[in-house]
């Protein structure tokens, strides 16, 4: 695909190897820039390239360490709109702070309206997400924003697997519509988690509403961060009598003990998306199987600067 125009894709350094899949899809060259921290621990962004009156979108997941990747983005984007850039598109694959979308409790922030309020006041015009944790943050942006999922490709991974009795499992009550959307595209039956909070970082799987046994479930989460969930809801699904587990997630984070409960959890595989790089313990894991969606974000870039429909993408894996 060759798109002609007046667009640059630029990286940040959060996840340089998506960004380069992405301008590959495109046949495209990323743009040249120089980024690098002060003694101080100041971040430098200088475009090497130039980018007046362009079409510009800079590849960043604000993904660990995150306060370091957000402010590196914003960064970048003030570089762009002081350079005049006609338009910026902040690429953001995975959305840091997105699971602070609420208050859960009295004197808390919704810290995901911040950090949307930070990046239109840095001069963003739009946004382009992957799988934001609850819909409605889309709203928190006062710019347009397009909002893509990783259900076409975790999709076809599933449909290669050679499974017979598939059935596809919501690890909780909250994650029902995006398991059911799965559900049907893959036409195997849907069974749903009842889970139990107990910290931010543990949670425990109570009971399955739906009949699972002697089956091979599919489990799909939109990320694993500390995998008590998927873990918890593993071992229950053994209880029951699955035969094997498959977890697929669009981002996968691995934070704190995540590794470790993976190794000791009976999940067979754990099928994750390329939106966060993988950090090295995780890399170590033989069950860690990784796709690209460097193809989704190409296509919605090219349609992004051709002022063509977005959600057309999805429309052929309906």
């Amino acid at each position: 695909m060759v798109v002609p125009g007046n667009i640059r894709i630029f990286s940040g350094t959060a996840n340089p190897d998506l960004a380069v899949k992405i301008a590959d899809y495109i046949k495209l060259d990323l743009g040249r820039t120089k980024i690098e921290p002060f003694p101080d621990g100041e971040t430098l962004v200088k475009l090497e390239d130039d980018v007046r009156g362009r079409d510009c979108y800079i590849v960043q997941s604000t993904c660990p360490p995150v306060n370091d990747n957000l402010m590196e983005l914003l960064i970048f984007i003030d570089c762009l709109r002081r350079a005049s850039a006609m338009r910026i598109t902040t690429v953001l694959p995975y959305f840091g702070y997105a699971r602070q979308d609420r208050k859960s409790e009295g004197r808390t922030p919704i810290s995901a309206k911040l950090v949307a309020n930070l990046i239109t006041t840095a001069g963003a015009d739009r946004v382009l997400a992957m799988d934001l944790h609850a819909e409605q943050v889309q709203g928190f942006f006062d710019i347009p924003v397009d909002h893509l999922n990783s259900v076409p490709v975790i999709v076809d991974y599933f449909r290669k697997l050679d499974l017979e009795d598939k059935i596809l499992v919501s690890p909780d009550v909250g994650n029902v519509k995006t398991a059911s959307t799965y559900a049907q595209q893959l036409d195997v039956e849907l069974a749903v988690i009842d889970k139990r909070r107990k910290s931010g970082s543990e949670a425990i799987a109570t009971r399955i509403i739906g009949d699972v046994k002697g089956k091979n479930a599919l489990m799909v989460d939109d990320m694993v961060t500390t995998a008590g969930t998927v873990c918890s809801a593993a071992c229950l699904l053994k209880e029951y009598g699955v035969n094997s587990i498959h977890v697929a997630a669009t981002h996968g984070l691995f934070a704190g003990p995540a590794v470790e409960r993976l190794k000791q959890a009976p999940i067979d595989e754990v099928v994750i998306t390329d939106t966060v790089p993988l950090n090295g313990k995780a890399a170590e894991l033989d069950k860690v199987k990784v796709l690209t969606v460097s193809e989704l974000l190409g296509e919605a870039i090219v349609r992004i600067h051709q002022n063509k429909s977005v959600s057309e993408i999805f429309k052929q894996y309906n």
